[in-house]
């Protein structure tokens, strides 16, 4: 079976790449620098090599196989985080996809799936939101990432199919619930289980669209396997406000209706209301998101509550 570089394999998604990918006879070889990823969640049968791609000269220490693609899902992955240190920021999201990029066409890799994100798109001024919509990033996160798109559009030029996959609030069992600023689902989970309140950075009216894990990593299965490229959206189209979301977390969670909720603040670059338009990936990748949130929420719940 072909051979694929897969970058932030130790994190939430990449793990479950990462086994899918196994589980079908690929073979894995797992980058990460583990500085919010697990080696626990790098599976079985995967190469692994601890790197950090964000720094000048990672480069050189990656393994010199022939791959049939590059999935890079390595980089810093909170809008919240990205004010911190944007230097850092555009270093592990744009400066790791053009090094990669540009490593992957000197070597002949044919494909190069990229993870992007909804914070590309700032607050569009229509909902739900396509792809045909100009981004206007409204975080250091978005403005990275955007920056990575281009990058991998020029290398698409230069004979390399590339794919950035657009992914809204991605949530489900492995997500890592000590992380307080990234991860909405498992952040009012962690409280929710430790007997918190739930402390909302943010209005409960905000609206996110939640993709089960599994259906975001079906999504990237077809890119990857697929003769596409450009831009898709991974979103199920429906939209759901921060209070619900908590509501459903409460009663999934088998506590009171009545469970102490306070929202004060917000975090900078935060979006108020995203919603994706899914209409490329159903037309060209012949996919579309599966489960419902309620399934998806119980199923994260059972997890959390064996781990």
């Amino acid at each position: 079976m072909p051979r694929v570089l897969l970058t932030g394999g130790a994190g939430f998604i990449g793990g479950h790449l990462a086994a899918s990918l196994l589980a079908d006879g690929w073979t894995v070889d797992v980058v990460d620098d583990l500085s919010t990823g697990s080696r626990l969640n790098v599976p079985d049968g995967a190469e692994f090599l601890e790197l950090d791609l964000g720094h000048r000269g990672a480069i050189d220490a990656l393994p010199r196989h022939d791959y049939a693609a590059i999935l890079h899902l390595a980089g810093q992955s909170s809008g919240e985080k990205s004010f911190d240190s944007p230097v850092r920021d555009f270093d592990a999201n744009a400066r790791s996809a053009l090094m990669l990029a540009d490593w992957g066409l000197r070597r002949g890799v044919p494909a190069f799936i990229h993870a992007s994100s909804m914070g590309v798109y700032g607050q569009p001024d229509e909902l739900p939101v396509g792809e045909h919509i100009e981004p206007r990033p409204i975080s250091w996160y978005g403005g990275s990432k955007l920056a990575a798109e281009r990058v991998l559009q020029l290398a698409n030029q230069e004979g390399m199919r590339t794919v950035s996959m657009r992914m809204f609030s991605i949530y489900g069992p492995g997500q890592d619930l000590s992380e307080m600023r990234q991860g909405m689902v498992s952040i009012f989970l962690a409280m929710l289980l430790r007997g918190e309140p739930v402390d909302v950075h943010g209005a409960l009216d905000r609206v996110r669209d939640f993709v089960y894990v599994d259906d975001c990593v079906a999504a990237w299965r077809i890119a990857l396997e697929r003769e596409v490229s450009g831009a898709f959206n991974i979103g199920t189209g429906v939209g759901t406000t921060v209070g619900d979301l908590i509501a459903q977390l409460i009663d999934v969670a088998g506590l009171p209706a009545d469970h102490p909720v306070t929202a004060t603040g917000t975090t900078p670059g935060d979006q108020t209301a995203m919603i994706a338009d899914p209409g490329r990936a159903v037309l060209e990748l012949g996919w579309e998101s599966r489960t419902v949130l309620r399934d998806g929420l119980e199923a994260m719940v059972r997890w959390a509550r064996d781990v």
